[in-house]
């Protein structure tokens, strides 16, 4: 199988509320919109939030993973923009720094920095 593009598909209780915190609280970048969606650029990925989820039927066990340059800055960003850290950043056993935050329907983003001497920047693969 070869996979030549990938997307993460939400489904959110309430759209322009998620629409507001994606792209007016992280600062995604649009990539394109359609009526009832909006796909945003995530790196090398996307991220579409369209479609309304079952309110008051949780999030599941779906979570984001955003990898981000400096995540003592990101964390300070997001805490002044009035998102709540559900986990403060640490060093995880595997090596990698991360945060851990939520959007409006409680999905788990994951923020990642990873350090210079780590495997996944030292494999040229």
């Amino acid at each position: 199988m070869e996979v030549l593009s990938s997307r993460i598909l939400i489904r959110p209780r309430d759209p322009e509320v998620a629409w507001a915190f994606y792209g007016g609280t992280l600062g995604l970048a649009i990539a394109r919109e359609f009526p009832g969606g909006v796909v945003y650029f995530l790196g090398t990925g996307y991220l579409e939030v369209s479609g309304r989820g079952v309110p008051d039927a949780g999030s599941g066990p779906d979570a984001l993973w955003l990898q981000v340059r400096d995540i003592a800055a990101a964390e300070a960003e997001l805490r002044t923009a009035g998102v709540v850290v559900t986990r403060e950043t640490r060093t995880e056993p595997w090596g990698l720094r991360e945060c851990w935050i939520a959007d409006p329907d409680g999905r788990a983003i994951v923020l990642v920095e990873i350090p210079p001497d780590h495997p996944i920047r030292r494999d040229v693969r």
